[in-house]
C-alpha cells in the first residue's frame, strides 16, 4: 500500500499500542500514512534517534519533553508533545525476598493502598532501598519521587535510583543489583513470571490519571509539516478508540505480540489491558479498574496543567525557578496542535487547556466543544491538588 513514510520510534511496551494499531489496523493508511515502527533499546536512545532526526515521531516518557525545554538530561533539539498516547499502566514490584518481609510484617498486598504499602515498603527495606525505574526524567521516577516523599522518606535524596531499560528490569531484581522497580507493563508482569518479583501496587494507585507516555516530535518538524502531523495524530486517535473497543480485546494482544512488537505471549499482554495482574508466583491475582487508558475521559488530550505538574516537581527536585519551570513545561504539552488536528473529526474536546489535577474522586463532566465530556477520577494518593498556572 503506497502512502507517505513516517518514521517512528518506540519501545517494547504495551502502552505502545497506539502506534502499532495505527498502522495495523490500518488507521494509519486512512491518512495516506505508512508508519516504519522501529523498536529501540532504551529510553535514552529513543530520545536521541528522535532528537536528531534518524526518527520524525516517537513513543516517549511524558517528561522527556518538559526536561528538553528545562535544559535538563543533555538533550538536544527541542521536542513538542502533541498526543497524549497512553495514561496509567505502570506498576510497582519488589524483590521476593523484600516481599517476605513485608508480609511477616503484616502487609496483605492489597494492591490498591498506597499509603500502607508505601509505609510497609520503607519499614521492611531495612537499609537504603535500590529502586529501578527505566529513565531519569519518566513518570516513573516521578511517581516514586511524590510518594516516597509525601510518605517520610525524602526521595531522590534517601533512595539509590538505578536507570535499568524496561526489558532488563526482572534480571536486575533476580541479579540483587535492585530491590524494587517501577516500570511499565508487561515488564513488571515479566518479573513474577519469572518467579522473581512481586506486584506491590500500580501506579495508578499513586495518582489515578497520569500521563504516561505522549506522541513526540522535534518542535521545529510540528512547525514545518502541521499536515503531516495532523494525520499522524488522528492516526493515533481513531487507534486509541480502537483500543477502547471491548471488541478489540483478544486481536490487539495477538498484534502487539508479534516478534516485529513485543515479541511475548498475548495472555500477557492481554491481562496488561484488561487491569487484570497476577502480583505473585503464588498466582494471587488482583483486579485495577482504570488500569491503562487510551481514549476515555479524554485520555489523548495533552493538558498544560499535566506537563505543568511535571515541571513543577523538577523545580522543586532541582532547584529551579518555579514560574519559569511551570511556563516552560505547558509550553511544550501542544493542546493548540492536538485541537487543530482533531477539528474535522466526531472528537469531542474539552474547552479548556488546563484542569485543576486531582481534584476528582469520581468521573465528572466539563464543558466540551459539543456540550460536556466526562473525566475520569484523577485523585492523588495523598489528597494534593495541583493547580495550574491557568484554568
Amino acid at each position: 500500500m503506497k502512502g507517505t513514510v513516517l518514521s517512528v520510534g518506540f519501545i517494547p511496551l504495551v502502552d505502545a499500542a497506539p502506534l502499532i494499531i495505527a498502522q495495523e489496523m490500518g488507521f494509519a493508511a486512512e491518512e495516506g500514512l505508512v508508519l516504519d515502527l522501529r523498536r529501540a533499546p532504551s529510553w535514552s536512545s529513543l530520545r536521541d534517534m528522535l532528537s536528531f532526526g534518524q526518527v520524525q515521531a516517537a513513543h516517549m516518557l511524558s517528561p522527556v519533553p518538559v526536561a528538553t525545554a528545562l535544559g535538563l538530561g543533555g538533550a538536544g533539539a527541542k521536542l513538542s508533545a502533541v498526543s497524549v498516547l497512553s495514561i496509567n499502566g505502570t506498576v510497582i514490584g519488589v524483590s521476593n525476598a523484600l516481599a517476605q518481609r513485608m508480609r511477616d510484617a503484616g502487609h496483605n498486598f492489597d494492591f490498591n493502598d498506597a499509603y500502607a504499602a508505601g509505609k510497609a515498603l520503607i519499614a521492611a527495606s531495612g537499609v537504603r532501598l535500590r529502586i529501578g525505574v527505566p529513565f531519569p526524567f519518566s513518570m516513573h521516577a516521578e511517581l516514586l519521587y511524590y510518594w516516597l516523599s509525601a510518605l517520610g522518606l525524602p526521595a531522590p535524596q534517601g533512595v539509590d535510583i538505578k536507570t535499568v531499560p524496561p526489558s532488563l528490569m526482572a534480571d536486575a531484581i533476580k541479579a540483587g543489583e535492585i530491590d524494587a522497580f517501577c516500570v511499565g507493563e508487561p515488564w513488571g508482569s515479566i518479573a513474577v513470571e519469572n518467579g522473581v518479583g512481586e506486584l506491590l501496587i500500580p501506579g495508578a494507585a499513586i495518582w489515578a490519571f497520569a500521563p504516561e507516555k505522549v506522541l513526540a516530535v522535534r518542535s521545529d518538524w510540528a512547525e514545518q509539516e502541521s499536515a503531516l502531523m495532523g494525520r499522524l495524530i488522528r492516526s493515533v486517535w481513531r487507534a486509541g478508540r480502537w483500543l477502547a473497543d471491548p471488541s478489540s480485546r483478544i486481536l490487539r494482544s495477538e498484534l502487539l505480540a508479534r516478534p516485529a512488537y513485543l515479541n511475548m505471549s498475548a495472555e500477557i499482554l492481554d491481562r496488561a489491558f484488561e487491569g487484570r495482574l497476577v502480583i505473585s508466583k503464588s498466582g494471587l491475582e488482583r483486579s485495577v479498574p482504570q488500569f491503562m487508558e487510551f481514549s476515555n475521559g479524554a485520555a489523548g488530550f495533552p493538558w498544560r496543567s499535566q506537563a505543568e505538574w511535571i515541571g513543577g516537581q523538577f523545580a522543586a527536585r532541582l532547584g529551579l525557578d518555579r514560574p519559569a519551570a511551570l511556563a516552560a513545561a505547558g509550553s511544550v504539552f501542544r493542546s493548540d496542535l492536538y485541537r487543530a488536528a482533531l477539528a474535522r473529526t466526531s472528537a469531542d474536546l474539552p474547552i479548556a487547556t488546563a484542569k485543576l489535577e486531582g481534584v476528582r474522586a469520581t468521573p465528572s463532566g466539563v464543558e466540551s466543544e459539543s456540550g460536556q465530556i466526562v473525566l475520569e477520577r484523577d485523585t492523588f494518593f495523598d489528597g494534593r491538588v495541583f493547580e495550574p498556572t491557568e484554568i
